[in-house]
């Protein structure tokens, strides 16, 4: 990634930012009952978590598969994020895909809320990483 440090820096800041706040949104979605939106809000503010991560430590995000293979390669393998934590990643991915695109899959609420607090801690190591590695 060929950025200037300055815009490294921001670009990270702007990451974060965006996961914290599509995590924001879980609060109403659960509220109304939107089980499939809450999963893909959820993933969402995983893959931005996950985009600055990358981000900080100067490796492409590219597409949502190539963040999740990057994410495996570069911190769970290596054990700086654990192989559940890993394995959790992977699961909202597939989770959100089958919502938003398979039209016979429907989320449940017994799928969806005991992720909530799970994407929390994990945004928040993120957060913790990059503030320990910049």
């Amino acid at each position: 990634m060929s950025l200037k440090e300055e815009d490294r820096r921001i670009l990270i800041e702007l990451e974060l930012e965006k996961a914290y706040k599509t995590f924001g949104q879980v609060e109403v979605l659960q509220r109304e009952q939107y089980w499939d939106t809450m999963a893909n809000r959820l993933y969402y503010a995983l893959f931005h978590a996950v985009s600055a991560l990358l981000i900080n430590d100067q490796r492409e995000v590219g597409s949502h598969k190539g963040a999740a293979i990057r994410f495996h390669q570069y911190y769970v393998k290596t054990g700086i994020f654990t192989d559940e934590e890993g394995s959790f990643y992977s699961q909202m991915e597939t989770l959100r895909e089958k919502s938003d695109y398979n039209c016979f899959f429907n989320v449940t609420e017994t799928d969806i809320v005991s992720k909530v607090s799970p994407t929390l801690s994990f945004i928040d190591k993120v957060k913790q990483y990059i503030a320990e590695h910049n």
